[in-house]
């Protein structure tokens, strides 16, 4: 499960000028039918570029995590539909679909979601292991440096602190260089050192590594790390814009929801 080449490859650049990476136009998610339905998102109109970090906020309920399963490709829109990396999704059977994300989409989930059987190293090459896929060594090596796992590979999920398994989530997340990396509440069960560490390395991942990270969050100071807000409310898009201070994207969230 060890598989890692030795080419070289070129590390990424950041971007100046940012393409779409990811979009949603006129995205509708209705959950059940009839009197029972309830519209999760209604009509959402979204564009995310190369290279940014978006932190996606909102009430409980607003849609935040219906909006970044749709994007992800984990659930099919009611109506309208997602672009990723230029590939329509509901043009994709199941199939397809599966490979797209497996090829195009990084998830760092807020429960880490590592096997418990697997150790780090195992873990976080676990996506191309399933792939069939080998992982670049230049690359392997310049993930497990900037994660700051390099010495705990060997060690099992029980053997890691509760940051050290989400350090390894999110390389995981970063090992197939997806087009977008998608990370829903991914400080929601650390305490506040952990926290910190995790959202440095969500940044570094974008100024450092080139990614493009959409996150889900309900903490104004994890919010704050990104470039941009987009704050939901009742399905609704509430606000899309740059961030300026913690304070302001405090004052925003409340204001809103």
């Amino acid at each position: 499960m060890h598989n890692i080449t030795g080419s070289q490859v070129a590390a990424p650049t950041l971007f100046t000028h940012r393409r779409p990476i990811v979009s949603a136009h006129s995205l509708v998610r209705v959950y059940g039918a009839g009197e029972a339905a309830v519209t999760a998102l209604d009509h959402v109109d979204l564009s995310f570029g190369t290279g940014e970090f978006v932190a996606i906020m909102g009430a409980s309920g607003s849609g935040k995590s219906t909006l970044l399963h749709l994007l992800a490709g984990l659930d099919r829109p009611t109506s309208g539909r997602v672009v990723l990396d230029g590939v329509d999704l509901s043009a994709l059977d199941d199939k397809r679909l599966t490979k797209l994300r497996r090829d195009k989409v990084g998830f760092v989930f807020q429960s880490f979601n590592l096997l418990p059987v697997l150790d780090a190293k195992e873990n976080l090459l676990l996506p191309l292991s399933i792939a069939h896929q080998r992982a670049e060594r230049a690359w392997f090596d310049r993930l497990v440096t900037t994660m700051g796992i390099a010495d705990r590979l060997r060690h099992r999920p029980a053997e890691l602190s509760g940051g050290q398994q989400q350090r390894v989530a999110v390389a995981r997340a970063l090992i197939t260089r997806p087009a977008v990396v998608f990370a829903d509440e991914p400080t929601g069960n650390l305490d506040s050192k952990a926290s910190r560490e995790v959202l440095g390395l969500l940044r570094s991942a974008v100024d450092e590594l080139g990614q493009t990270v959409v996150m889900v969050t309900h903490d104004p100071k994890a919010a704050s790390i990104a470039d941009r807000l987009v704050v939901l409310a009742d399905g609704c898009l509430a606000h899309d814009g740059a961030i300026d201070s913690l304070g302001s994207v405090g004052d925003l969230v409340e204001a809103v929801s």
